[in-house]
Formats: structure tokens, C-alpha cells, sequence
């Protein structure tokens, strides 16, 4: 009766007491969670409770095994087993209360600061460590669960003698993967780019969508996704239009003839530049910036408060420029104008009533 009884007290308490402390900390972040809405950490800590359990019951198992006298020929692999889920239990809450430290402090950076450059920013910096602390996370726990068996054991402590060879070498093939890492660090940290900016790449201008310690995202205005390493950003020059602030100054070039009215054509663009929503209010201006034997360039400039309102901007002011000079001022347009040696205008001769009854003469 007692081999029977010692089994059920030992799984049994360990799955009560779990169970029941696991709960007391979900009752307590939730009391705290609403006493604090401004904090989300507490509710995000709440996604721990399953893995809390599993490390409670799991390391309450692990203590009191040897008291349950169960399963004496293969204790040793059990406990093993039981060392290994232990481990693996403790970097999934490590992490689900990283995840939510790391979220916590972005939604609250955001809500205090009313500069959104520098809460990109900060969003760009905390992916990062988020994302390496993760990785150490992963690679102690796969670690530690490699040296719970004898045979890792030995076979790292044979390594040891030949780690500075392997050191240089594993340097030497992973220097790629070293130089993405610290290029990484070096964005998030150098604040060269960050999450949200608008950068032109290649010739490709997007937004970048997501950094991490190996690569870079961008989302082109086409919903293309361009994937490149972070290496590039720090070995090539790229175009940020965010940094320093979104607002913009964008042209709009115009070809028109000689003979255009430029003050009335000036006045006209300071009118549909004034009327646009999308203009700022900063600065607009239109000048004669070249001129060929056939046509002159006319640089319409104005500001916007983004990229995507100026591009709306430019678009709205070359339309409605064209459709104005198309309307009261056709010969302004670019064309090809014909004239004799005096500079008369010349004009093609009218054909004959009958050119159609002569051509078909001749045709015969």
C-alpha cells in the first residue's frame, strides 16, 4: 500500500502545489493589472502561468523523487529526463518575461514621448536585445541539456584542449555571420536606421518593416519585401528620408515652350499649391532652372509634412498644372513649331479638292 501511496503524494503535491502557486501569481498580476491600466507588463506576464507551472511541478517532481521509491533500475534516467524538461521549462518563462519587459517599456516609451523618431528608435534598440537575449537564452539552455549527458561531457572536455585552433577557426568560417551580428548592434545603437524609417536601397524606395541582429526588412510602396543583410547598411551609403525629421521638399519639372507666361504660369502654382491639403505651409517656389533650343525647364518646388503626402502633392500639381496650360495656354506646350527663313509662321499647303480623284488617276 505504501509503494502505492508515496507515488500518488509525490505527483499528486507536485501537481496541487503548482497548480495552486501558479495560480496565486495569475490572481496577483491580475488585482495589479487592474489596479495599474497604464502598465501592461502585469497582463503580459500573465502568459507565463503555463510555463511557471511546468517549472514548479517539474522541480518539486525532481526534489522529491527519491521519495517515492518508483522506478528504482531506471531512477537515473528519469531524473535525467526530469533535469532536461526543468531546463527547457526555465528558458520558455526566461523568455515570456523578456517578451513582455521588452513590450512593456515600448508601449510605455511611445505613450511619453512625442518624438516619433526617437521612439523608433527605442522600439529598434529593444528588438534587438530582445531578439539576443533569446538567442544566448536558447543556447545556454541547449547547452546545459548537452552536458547533462556523460558522453557530451567527455567529449567537451577533449575539445577544450584544441579551443583556441577551433576558436580561430570557427572565426574564420562564421566571419559573415559575426559581421552581420555586430552590424546589427551597430544600427541598433548607432541610430543609423531604425523600425518605421523610409530608406531608399538599390534604388528601391520602402519602409523598414523589422531589424534583427543578421538582417533587414524593407516594405516597398508596392508591398514588396526586400530582405538584406544589416552589413550593407554599414559597409554602402543608402538614402534615410526619416532621419531628422519626416518632412520633405519634393519638385515637379515642367518642359514648355519659349512663348509660356511664366509669372502667370508662377501664380497659377502658387494657387494650386496654396489650395492643396497636402502642402505644409513651409515653402514653395517656381523657377526657370534650363533651356534648349526647343523648350525651357520650369522647377516647381514645395514641402510636405511625409513622403506620402508629397508624393500626392507633386502628383496634384503636375496634373492640374498641365490641365490649366492645356486649357488657356496650349501653345505654352512643348511642340514642333515650323516657320520660313523670314520667320513667318509656315504652314503645309491645303491639298486640291481633287488630289484624291488625281492620285487614283495616276494610279492607273
Amino acid at each position: 500500500m505504501e509503494n502505492v501511496l508515496r507515488p500518488l503524494i509525490v505527483f499528486g503535491g507536485a501537481i496541487v502545489l503548482a497548480f495552486v502557486v501558479a495560480w496565486a501569481v495569475d490572481r496577483l498580476l491580475l488585482r495589479i493589472d487592474t489596479r495599474h491600466p497604464e502598465t501592461p507588463m502585469w497582463g503580459l506576464l500573465r502568459r507565463g502561468r503555463v510555463p511557471l507551472q511546468a517549472v514548479i511541478f517539474v522541480a518539486l517532481l525532481n526534489g522529491f523523487f527519491d521519495h517515492a521509491e518508483i522506478a528504482r533500475d531506471s531512477e537515473e534516467t528519469i531524473e535525467l529526463w526530469l533535469r532536461i524538461i526543468l531546463i527547457g521549462a526555465t528558458a520558455w518563462l526566461v523568455l515570456r518575461v523578456v517578451a513582455a519587459v521588452v513590450e512593456t517599456t515600448t508601449v510605455r516609451y511611445s505613450g511619453i514621448t512625442s518624438d516619433a523618431a526617437r521612439a523608433r528608435r527605442v522600439k529598434t534598440q529593444l528588438t534587438l536585445i530582445q531578439r539576443l537575449v533569446t538567442t544566448v537564452v536558447v543556447v545556454i539552455a541547449v547547452a546545459s541539456i548537452l552536458l547533462q549527458f556523460p558522453a557530451m561531457k567527455t567529449f567537451g572536455t577533449s575539445m577544450l584542449a584544441s579551443a583556441g585552433v577551433l576558436g580561430i577557426v570557427a572565426g574564420i568560417a562564421a566571419q559573415s555571420t559575426l559581421g552581420n551580428l555586430f552590424a546589427g548592434l551597430s544600427i541598433a545603437f548607432g541610430d543609423m536606421v531604425r523600425i518605421g524609417d523610409e530608406v531608399v536601397v538599390d534604388g528601391e524606395m520602402g519602409t523598414v518593416d523589422e531589424i534583427t541582429v543578421s538582417y533587414l526588412v524593407v516594405r516597398t510602396w508596392d508591398e514588396r519585401r526586400i530582405t538584406m543583410p544589416v552589413s550593407y547598411f554599414t559597409s554602402k551609403p543608402f538614402e534615410n528620408w526619416s532621419r531628422g525629421g519626416p518632412q520633405m521638399t519634393g519638385t515637379v519639372l515642367l518642359q514648355v515652350d519659349h512663348s509660356a507666361p511664366v509669372t502667370e504660369i508662377r501664380a497659377k502654382a502658387e494657387e494650386i499649391i496654396r489650395a492643396n491639403d497636402f502642402w505644409d505651409g513651409r515653402s514653395w517656389s517656381l523657377v526657370v532652372t534650363d533651356s534648349t533650343h526647343t523648350t525651357m525647364e520650369l522647377r516647381v518646388a514645395m514641402t510636405a509634412r511625409t513622403s506620402d503626402d508629397l508624393w500626392t502633392l507633386r502628383c496634384d500639381v503636375r496634373e492640374q498644372l498641365l490641365g490649366w496650360l492645356q486649357e488657356k495656354h496650349p501653345s505654352a506646350l512643348p511642340g514642333i513649331r515650323l516657320s520660313s527663313a523670314t520667320g513667318a509662321p509656315f504652314s503645309l499647303p491645303e491639298p486640291s479638292p481633287n488630289h484624291e480623284s488625281d492620285r487614283a488617276g495616276k494610279s492607273l
